[in-house]
Formats: structure tokens, C-alpha cells, sequence
């Protein structure tokens, strides 16, 4: 193929600097693909060595042999992720083995660079060259016909080396804002820590069981759902309500079984916690108005008739103590708490009003946290969208 002008796709830059030596090349016109070397081992018949086991993602594994003795490109074909921004394809160097789950790519390096292709790779969608609906494939063919916008090795030198120094310091300032992130979740959890680590003067030591009642709902079976009715809650619900989000996908049970329910075994009120118990343990959402809804039996944990605790004091309580109900967790396939298990559990309690006072301050700190998170992933995101902004100049010719 002759040089061909840059298609409308990557023409975003070309009043600012469009190439008439940039060309249009075809992968399988300027790679060797070695996908025929490529040998698929077992977990079964795996021997454990020094040499890398590479699949569609990266290193699954070592072994003690190896089939590639040289500097190539893996690219997913099966089990990947091959949207914009990801690592589609990776370099592999040395001695090291490949599956079957990944193409293994020699570029023709007088013509095109590795780093090149992957800057490239990671910046297009390449969801567009995949087939299967149930498990998604990117093929030999396919591949091969990925167009890539190729200017002369010196100007592919320049901009990778500009993209190298973009990357670094993006990374570097993500790898910082991801500190700082972690740094504002731990303040709040280190100030929580601190308050019920001791117990204050007065402060009574009290088990759960003897505060209130810890139960579940009445089994609602699937059948049961209806088109409008009254709200059910499932462990997904519960979490979106935790965090003060919309419900992203509405469930309900018949008024008619709503009011069954309330009649026989009472339902929620204001006041009373509902705590996730299965998967991820102590997403916690308070009761906060009337709104009439029924939850999930087993999956989450109801705490009602707590009189003497206020229902936030209660929550950061549970909160302070996730680490240890998740060790409180049984199950080997899932993690569980069990209702014998959590009224077991001892907690020191003021009276009503320092209570009060703890969960003020508890909140301030809490929101403050919550505005550092904010500024803090936000700084993340906006270096991811610069560094896909740099590459989209360097692939337009605006570098």
C-alpha cells in the first residue's frame, strides 16, 4: 500500500500539522505475526520455573521453558479488554512462553516502532474488529486489518519520546493523587478508630443483643416481582441507598404482599439500619423517611427497636468495626455474617446526647473527607483525560 492521506478519523490536528509523509499502513502490511508459536499449557500441566507464562492480559504464570527468546507485542485476542484506554497490547521481552490467548506481533521496526503501536493501541476502540457477543474475539484477521497512521521512523522517534515524558509524569501524578486519596480515607477511619477505641467516662459496655433486635425479612421469592408496587430493596439497592445514589434498577413486590408483611412482621422505619451481610460486608443505609419498601431476606441485616442508640452513632459504630465483622465472616465461596455472630458483639455506649455530639462531629469530618475524595479522583480522572488528549494529538499529526 502507497501513501494514502490520513483518513477524517485522525484529521482533528490537520490545519495545525498534517504530515504529507504519514501513511496508512495495514497491521499485517508492516508486523509478522507469530501466532503459530504460540502453545497453550494447563494449569494441570504446568512446571513451575524462572521463565514468564503470558496470556491475553499479561503474566499468568512461570514455567520452566520458554518459545520466544526476543522483544514482540502481545495483543488480547480472547479474554481482553480492547476499549480506548486500555491496555490492549504490551510489550514482552527476553525469554518467556505465550497461550493461545494472546497474538504475538513482530513490527517490521524500519518501518514502525513497538511503542508506537503501543501508544496507538492504547488510545483506539478496537471493540469495532471484535466478534462473538458471549465471549468477544478479536481475530488473526481482523487484527490484520487494523489501519495505523505511520509517519517516518524519526518523527515516530520525537513523539514517542514526548509521549514517554507525558506518561511518566501523568503517572507519577496519578500514582501522588492516589496516595493523597488514600491519605484522606485513612484520616477519617484513623479519627473513628480513635473515638471507639476507648470508651469516654460513663460509657457502658453493652452487646447488641441486649440494645435492640437483629433479624432479616420474610422471604420474597422472584416470582413474586410485579411491574409497580411497592419497592424491593436486594443487596445492590441497599449499597446505591449507603451511598445516597439513585436506584439504578426498581424491583417491587404487590401492595398486597407489602401489607402481608407489615401486618405479620412489621417492616422498616425511620430510624432503623439495614446492613449489607453477604459479599462485601457493612454497606449501611439508615431508614431516613416513610417511603414504604420491602429487602432481601438473609443478604441483609436488620436493626430495629435500638431506643437508646441513635441510629448514626449506631452506624459509625459498625463502621469503626467492619474489619472485624469481616473477620466474623464464614463461608469459603463467599463471605457471610450471620445474625448469632453480630449479636455477640460488644460496643461501649454514652448516653443519648454525647452520642449526638459524637455523630456531629463524626459528619463534619465525614463530608470534609468526602470533598478531599472528590478533588482528589477527580485529579485522577482529568490525567487520564489528558493523557488520551496527548495521543490523539500525536496519532492527528499535532505534535
Amino acid at each position: 500500500m502507497t501513501g494514502k492521506k490520513i483518513p477524517k478519523k485522525y484529521q482533528k490536528m490537520k490545519s495545525v500539522k498534517q504530515k504529507s509523509n504519514w501513511q496508512i499502513k495495514k497491521l499485517g502490511e508492516v508486523c509478522d505475526v507469530l501466532d503459530s508459536k504460540r502453545q497453550p499449557i494447563t494449569k494441570r500441566d504446568r512446571v513451575a520455573g524462572e521463565y514468564p507464562y503470558y496470556g491475553a492480559t499479561g503474566i499468568l504464570d512461570y514455567v520452566q521453558d520458554y518459545i520466544f527468546d526476543e522483544k514482540l507485542i502481545l495483543i488480547g485476542e480472547d479474554g481482553a479488554k480492547w476499549g480506548a484506554g486500555e491496555n490492549t497490547a504490551f510489550i514482552a521481552d527476553g525469554k518467556y512462553w505465550v497461550n493461545n490467548h494472546a497474538h504475538v506481533i513482530r513490527p517490521h521496526r524500519d518501518i514502525v516502532l513497538d511503542n508506537w503501536m503501543i501508544y496507538f493501541f492504547f488510545l483506539v476502540d478496537l471493540t469495532k474488529f471484535t466478534t462473538g457477543l458471549t465471549v468477544p474475539k478479536l481475530n488473526q484477521e481482523n487484527l490484520k486489518k487494523i489501519e495505523i497512521p505511520i509517519p517516518p521512523p524519526s518523527e515516530q522517534h520525537r513523539i514517542v519520546k514526548i509521549l514517554d515524558e507525558v506518561f511518566e509524569k501523568t503517572a507519577k501524578a496519578k500514582e501522588n493523587a492516589g496516595k493523597n486519596l488514600q491519605n484522606a480515607k485513612k484520616l477519617f477511619e484513623s479519627y473513628l478508630q480513635g473515638v471507639f477505641a476507648n470508651s469516654g467516662k460513663n460509657w457502658e459496655e453493652k452487646g447488641l443483643e441486649e440494645l435492640g433486635q437483629i433479624t432479616s425479612s420474610k422471604r420474597i421469592y422472584k416470582k413474586e416481582y410485579v411491574k409497580d408496587g411497592i419497592p424491593f430493596y436486594r443487596i445492590k439497592e441497599i449499597k446505591e441507598l449507603a451511598h445516597d445514589k439513585n436506584i439504578t434498577l426498581k424491583l417491587y413486590i404487590s401492595k398486597k404482599r407489602y401489607k402481608e408483611m407489615k401486618d405479620i412482621f412489621g417492616v422498616p422505619l425511620v430510624g432503623d439500619i439495614l446492613m449489607t451481610a453477604v459479599g462485601t460486608i457493612g454497606e449501611i443505609y439508615v431508614v431516613k423517611n416513610n417511603e414504604e419498601f420491602y429487602f432481601k431476606d438473609g443478604n441483609i441485616l436488620w436493626f430495629k427497636n435500638f431506643n437508646s442508640v441513635d441510629p448514626y452513632f449506631l452506624k459509625f459504630v459498625l463502621i469503626s468495626f467492619v474489619e472485624q465483622i469481616n473477620k466474623l465472616s464464614k463461608g469459603s465461596a463467599y463471605s457471610a455474617l450471620t445474625i448469632e455472630k453480630i449479636e455477640k458483639h460488644r460496643i461501649f455506649l454514652p448516653k443519648l446526647a454525647e452520642q449526638k455530639q459524637i455523630v456531629k462531629k463524626l459528619d463534619s469530618l465525614s463530608e470534609q473527607t468526602k470533598k478531599l475524595e472528590k478533588i482528589y479522583q477527580q485529579k485522577i480522572d482529568d490525567l487520564a483525560e489528558l493523557k488520551k488528549s496527548v495521543l490523539r494529538k500525536a496519532f492527528n499529526g499535532g505534535l
